[in-house]
């Protein structure tokens, strides 16, 4: 393995005997586990990037030497049994096959804080405390009562860890790793809402493995400003041979500024480079500036400006996307904040016909203590690539709503839904569309239970893509 040297300063003075051992542990672990990482991306990555996880956790096992019983207190393991009934399972337009699937769910959980980030591509600001670690792994043993050669081992696992130096320089790493069958794959970019999913869906029910891994560094140099450095690896394998595996490699270096305490800039630049098995790589550009007001702490207005380049290898069409808009971002009361912006975007290709149409991203979120409310629309053009089908540039319009209220101190009710129009280069043409409905009730502290019910859609002008598909779940989930 690789040696990595580590250097730092701390200030002793402040710091009580207990928390110098917890701090030189939590390095000492960081520096291992960025030897650990080099080692790993020389070998195959998709096939040992399963093990990463789990190798983590005897890394962070010298944090133990600060205080023994407070740092096994913090695993918690869990088992979660789950039945579901799907009415579709290759979600086709005719002969359609049904199907009880039985899903068992041993997992751990770890975290050194109380609030865990689950959600993966997310790039959060520096945490207040100065280092930590959020870990969670879930294996899968999913098990079908007809179609039985579809019986599989899953395995899901998030990391999020992070180190910050004097309050100023912050290093983080995510990892998010899946194995799933599942043919609707859900959303993993910063930001993403629970029922936003990627456009490219498989219909085989065959297993994929994607694997995001997420250094970034960010530094502080005043009350809001900062310049970070982000890198994402992601990599998609799938076992069918007629869907190609993809590899995605960006840089994001992001700077923000403020001249004085309403005045401020945003400047950030992407470099991606997708590499595919059988589509053309490309080598991608984006540029974004944004210049802010700030009226009050609780409201802004900006002006935004985005130029995306995509450079494709023969024989695809290189284009160029232009994208201006206006927003303003409110908070109504500390529980209720609200974002609107609207602007214009046009796609020049080398050849062919360009494209163009508004832009817009409107949304309303509601956090009390009882209720989680969210209202979402969101229009323009996005890009499909790193998916089961990489269906490349699209122009769509979407809402998401959703709502969760505690009505019961252990009863907990949910509701939500999606509509989705998205039209694509090839003339293909979809209307996406779901909602569900979900209840969970707390048996006991370390014990709950969880029913839901979905229906999901796609009506498209392309008969092969259509699908009507309704799923119910039952789940009994133990915690320690």
């Amino acid at each position: 393995m690789q040696r990595v040297k580590c250097k730092y300063q701390m200030n002793h003075k402040s710091q009580t005997l207990k928390e110098r051992s917890f701090n030189h542990s939590m390095l000492r672990a960081f520096c291992s586990l960025t030897a650990l990482r080099l080692t790993l991306s020389r070998l195959a990555p998709y096939a040992l990037r399963s093990l990463y996880l789990a190798i983590y956790i005897a890394l962070f096992s010298s944090v133990a030497n600060a205080d023994v019983g407070d740092f096994f207190s913090k695993f918690h393991p869990y088992l979660t049994v789950q039945e579901e009934y799907n009415d579709n399972i290759y979600l086709t337009s005719t002969n359609r096959k049904s199907d009880f699937i039985t899903t068992i769910n041993p997992g751990l959980r770890f975290s050194t804080s109380p609030a865990r980030v689950t959600t993966p591509g997310q790039i959060l600001q520096a945490p207040a405390e100065p280092a930590g670690l959020d870990l969670d792994y879930r294996l899968g043993l999913v098990f079908y009562a007809r179609e039985n050669e579809n019986d599989y081992v899953s395995h899901e696992g998030t990391l999020n860890t992070w180190y910050t130096f004097n309050r100023r320089l912050t290093l983080r790493l995510r990892d998010y790793f899946i194995r799933s069958e599942e043919p609707r794959e859900r959303e993993y970019v910063a930001g993403a809402l629970e029922d936003q999913y990627l456009l490219g869906t498989q219909r085989e029910r065959s297993v994929y493995i994607r694997n995001v891994f997420e250094p970034s560094v960010d530094y502080r140099f005043g009350p809001d400003d900062r310049i970070s450095i982000n890198y994402r690896n992601n990599i998609y394998r799938n076992q069918s041979p007629l869907i190609e595996d993809s590899r995605e490699d960006y840089i994001n270096p992001r700077l923000t500024y403020w001249f004085n305490i309403r005045n401020g800039i945003s400047l950030e630049y992407g470099l991606t480079f997708g590499d595919f098995e059988r589509s053309p790589d490309f080598v991608g550009h984006m540029a974004r500036g944004r210049y802010t007001y700030r009226f009050n702490p609780r409201t802004s207005v900006f002006v935004d400006h985005t130029f995306t380049r995509r450079n494709f290898d023969p024989p695809s069409i290189d284009y160029d996307v232009n994208n201006s808009s206006i927003g303003i971002e409110h908070a109504f009361t500390p529980t209720l904040t609200g974002r609107m912006q609207a602007g214009y975007f046009w796609q020049n290709p080398e050849r062919g016909n360009s494209t163009d149409g508004f832009s817009y991203d409107v949304g309303l979120t509601e956090r009390t203590e009882k209720t989680t409310f969210n209202l979402s629309f969101q229009g323009g053009y996005r890009e499909d690539f790193f998916t089961a089908e990489n269906l490349g540039f699209t122009r769509y319009h979407r809402g998401i709503a959703s709502i969760t209220h505690r009505l019961y101190q252990r009863v907990t009710l949910g509701v939500s839904g999606t509509l989705e129009r998205a039209e694509y280069v090839s003339d293909r043409k979809d209307w996406i569309y779901g909602a569900r409905g979900n209840a969970s009730y707390q048996i006991f502290r370390w014990l709950s239970l969880f029913l839901e019910a979905s229906h999901q859609g796609n009506d498209s002008n392309l008969d092969a893509v259509e699908y009507i598909e309704n799923r119910i779940f039952l789940r009994l989930s133990a915690t320690l």
